[in-house]
């Protein structure tokens, strides 16, 4: 037997012994029409067809459920108190079965939550902001750091996007790499010491600033351990606010992931050189949850970011 209940405005339901869907929707048409005949021609059966349905509901609602009357057939007591649950069961059905409509980005009105690093501050959120305002207007970017929590917030939905090198994402996460990175070094272009070419010597040689975050730092301190190479260490940043100009004003160098030395180098005019330690490059890559994969939302701007950045280099 069906049991429907309400408790605090709220409609439980057994859903183990619910009836048929095509036997709740009799229920709602012959509700409505209060006719056999009619209930049938809504419903594209034949007359003996809905009359074995009614049995089958009756039979299993112990109710008769509607009584003929000159009228037609009117609903029982029983019949009034199911029909508003019965509703309620048809549109669940209706919309686990309806398609999520496409995502509208010159339309939505929507909140996207991006983790990324301190460098891409620099390198990918002006162009992505450049292009939500032209296509987008009514999205609202929000611009959180990569960290231990990174994982949680993709799980639960607080963050639709990681975008970075981020290699300790466990399961449950999907993947598509935006673009590779290699190494490049800055320096002043009135740097007194350094021409057109960068070598070893002159590297060592040299004082450097130090940037103490990101995944990336890690590799590149493991390549310096590797070689044995003993950096003259001036100054340590915590983020990238201010490199440029620091650069661009001394005599200190500064190793870091191509794109956003480029990108920095454009700023502040600097020279941008090929880095003479082998270090291990990467991949940046845009990371998401399995459970937003199939969202029209997250598609978008996981398309989006794909077109922006795939294969910069």
């Amino acid at each position: 037997m069906t049991t429907i209940a309400i408790l605090k405005n709220t409609i439980v339901i057994d859903t183990t012994t619910l009836p048929e869907p095509k036997l709740l929707q009799l229920l709602n048409v012959l509700y409505d029409t209060r006719s056999v005949t009619r209930a049938a021609e809504q419903l594209g059966q034949s007359q003996p067809t809905i009359s074995i349905w009614l049995g089958r509901l009756r039979e299993q609602l112990h109710d008769p459920l509607f009584v003929r009357t000159p009228a037609g057939m009117a609903p029982t007591p029983r019949a009034d108190a199911l029909i508003g649950p019965c509703r309620e069961v048809l549109e669940s059905l209706r919309r686990l079965t309806t398609h999520e409509p496409e995502f509208n980005p010159a339309t939505a009105q929507r909140r996207f939550r991006i983790c990324v690093s301190d460098a891409s501050h620099i390198t990918l959120l002006p162009r992505v902001l450049e292009h939500l305002r032209k296509a987008a207007p009514g999205i609202r970017l929000e611009a959180a750091r990569i960290d231990g929590n990174t994982e949680r917030t993709l799980e639960s939905g607080e963050a639709d996007l990681a975008v970075g090198f981020v290699p300790w994402l466990g399961g449950g996460m999907y993947q598509q790499v935006l673009f590779p990175q290699d190494w490049v070094c800055l320096s002043s272009p009135k740097h007194p010491r350094i021409g057109p070419t960068l070598d070893l010597n002159r590297y060592c040689a040299e004082g450097h600033v130090q940037i103490t975050a990101g995944t990336g730092q890690k590799l590149l301190e493991a390549a310096l351990t590797r070689q044995a190479i003993d950096r003259r260490i001036i100054l340590e940043l915590s983020g990238f606010l201010g490199l440029g100009a620091i650069i661009g004003t001394t005599d200190l160098i500064a190793t870091l992931p191509r794109h956003i030395g480029e990108t920095l180098a454009a700023m502040h005019d600097l020279e941008v050189h090929g880095c003479p330690v082998a270090i291990d490059g990467f991949s940046v890559k845009q990371h998401w949850h399995a459970r937003y994969h199939h969202d029209s939302g997250n598609r978008w701007l996981r398309g989006l970011m794909l077109e922006l950045f795939k294969l910069q280099s």
